[in-house]
């Protein structure tokens, strides 16, 4: 599992660590990372780091220093360094001592460097920066991406919000990032994420100092497995879960359909559906059980997934409100999300998982679209607050937050969160740009109440129906395009891929 923590926590871990190390060492150890990160890029791009020509960009603070001690490093292994001071009189100097004596040069002309540069490295503002990049380092900046260089991030790319990977100007687009101690959350939530290329984290001994419990997490392969529901010899069908569907109209009967097809796939023992598409279901999944409505006349279920396709005329409206009358665990996506209250949500005791585009999270929140997608994460935190709700956030980075506990719906984890604390917010890590497509969240969201039905508490629910689904996309595009169907017929060699 991949973990990030806040500015904060690794300014005191930072603090406590050096307390106890002689003065530099710190800095000197991040350095000797980053050295090696760069010179295994170098490697890979040229076959050597002797003769490789490396462009420092380098601002006032620590992250600049970073880079000049790096930079010695490298320049002692025979690369040609010179640096960009962007604050001539506040470069650190112990760093760019180490530099100048290594035989790094001070660039006279930034331009000249930097169009024949074949690694550049961006030191110029670190995990306290705020703001985007100051008009001084734009031109550089500009200059290192239209030079063809490989581009690397010392920590950070400049420009990008540590904290939420907000970019509220402009900002540095890395190939890759070198990140110390811990991973910070703006390095994988968009729009940061994909300014930062490719992640490389150096253990500079920080970690016996971090909160135990960290800002964001990413799970991966072996932890989605432990999720993952198993049947067992006695099983049964009902035994496995059933999960009800109430998705589809007579406009929109295909979302029926792919939810469906996502339910059916997601491991529990049967599927009910419910609404106007029970012919096109049948004709398609004929094992699926299928009733008229309404759905509280279904027949028993372990948890509702309500909303794809709906419309929102009164049928959809009163179905919406008879599956949250349930006592069971309710997902809510689409159409269903424009006809829920919030009061109705948080006075639910029952597991609430709301599953809302960037779009839909804007009219819950009352907010602009915009705002949404710059700020995903406060986004995703307040509506998992203001709803008592757990909330899979979809997207470039799709984001799961759960309230904090005690709150009224959707609070039941089992997460190791500090008593009264929301438990750390997760963020997918696979996917593909091609998943952008009709009908992709209607199979996220059958295969999502699924796992429900199966057992998985909200939070754990949504991450691996996620972290599945993209993972699905992936296979099944390999680099071209694919239909929601492609990623519903994928994801049994996706949950094979995932328990090995």
């Amino acid at each position: 599992m991949r973990t990030a923590h806040s500015v904060d926590a690794v300014r005191n871990a930072e603090r406590e660590l050096m307390a106890r190390l002689p003065e530099g060492a710190l800095m000197k150890r991040a350095a000797a990372g980053l050295a090696t990160a760069c010179a295994g890029l170098l490697k890979d791009l040229l076959g050597r780091v002797y003769g490789a020509r490396v462009v420092l960009l380098v601002g006032s603070g620590d992250n600049g220093g970073d880079a000049l001690y790096a930079g010695a490093r490298l320049a002692r292994r025979g690369a040609g360094v010179r640096v960009v001071p962007l604050a001539p009189g506040r470069t650190h100097p112990g760093g760019l001592a180490a530099l100048l004596a290594a035989g790094g040069r001070v660039a006279e002309d930034p331009f000249e460097v930097l169009a024949t540069a074949d690694l550049v490295l961006d030191g110029i503002t670190g995990i306290g920066g705020h703001g985007g990049l100051r008009p001084d380092a734009l031109p550089v900046v500009r200059a290192a991406r239209g030079g063809g260089a490989m581009v690397v991030a010392v920590d950070l790319p400049s420009g990008v919000e540590a904290d939420s990977g907000e970019v509220t100007g402009e900002a540095v687009r890395a190939d890759a990032t070198v990140t110390f101690g811990t991973y910070k959350p703006g390095l994988l939530i968009d729009p940061g994420h994909e300014r930062a290329g490719a992640l490389r984290l150096v253990d500079i001994g920080l970690g016996p100092y971090l909160p135990s419990v960290p800002e964001l997490e990413a799970l991966q392969h072996a932890d989605v497995a432990r999720l993952l529901p198993v049947p067992v010899g006695e099983s049964d069908k009902y035994r496995r879960g059933v999960v009800g569907v109430v998705a589809g109209s007579a406009r929109y009967p295909g979302a029926a359909v792919l939810a469906v097809s996502g339910a059916l796939r997601g491991g529990a023992g049967a599927v009910r559906y419910v609404g106007p598409g029970g012919e096109a279901v049948l004709a398609r999944f004929p094992e699926t059980l299928v009733h008229e409505g309404p759905p509280s006349g279904a027949g028993r279920v372990q948890a509702w997934a309500v909303g794809p396709g709906l419309g929102d005329g009164s049928w959809a409206a009163a179905a919406v409100a008879d599956v949250l009358a349930a006592d069971v665990p309710v997902l809510v996506d689409a159409d269903g999300l424009r006809l829920l209250a919030e009061r109705t949500v948080r006075e639910r005791t029952a597991p609430t998982l709301l599953t809302p585009h960037a779009g839909e999270a804007a009219a819950l929140l009352g907010v602009d679209r915009e705002e949404v997608e710059a700020g995903r994460l406060a986004a995703v935190r307040e509506l998992a607050a203001r709803y008592g709700a757990t909330v899979l956030l979809k997207g470039s980075t799709t984001l799961v937050a759960e309230p904090a506990s005690g709150s009224a719906s959707g609070s039941a984890s089992g997460s190791a969160s500090e008593p009264g604390a929301a438990p750390p917010v997760r963020v997918n890590p696979t996917g593909t740009p091609w998943l952008a497509t009709a009908g992709s969240g209607d199979v996220l969201s059958g295969l999502a109440g699924s796992l429900l039905a199966a057992g998985l508490p909200a939070r754990d629910a949504a991450s691996a129906a996620a972290y599945l689904h993209g993972l699905s996309a992936r296979l099944a595009s390999r680099g071209a395009p694919v239909a929601a169907d492609d990623v519903a017929a994928w994801l049994p060699e996706a949950w094979r891929n995932v328990v090995g």
